[in-house]
């Protein structure tokens, strides 16, 4: 139990060393583009239809569970034969 606290001192000490010794490249500072009007709209555009997709699918989605739980609850409340 005693040999891994014997060996944390040492194993500490050595990682503070390494890591002392690495040399770190200054980061390249990032540069703010500004948007281009021109292409503003087309995005606009293009984020529209996404959304209009994505509500599709959502209705869709949830025309299919609600089809789907009906069809559940009437095959249940089916007499039996």
């Amino acid at each position: 139990m005693l040999d891994w606290k014997a060996n944390l001192d040492p194993l500490v000490e050595e990682t503070m060393t390494f890591a002392r010794s690495l040399r770190v490249e200054p980061t390249i500072p990032r540069t703010i583009v500004k948007p281009n009007r021109m292409w503003a709209a087309s995005e606009r555009e293009e984020i529209g239809y996404r959304i209009a997709n994505f509500k599709a699918h959502q209705q869709r989605f949830k025309r299919e569970r609600e089809d789907y739980a009906a069809s559940e609850l009437k095959r249940m409340l089916a007499p039996r034969h």
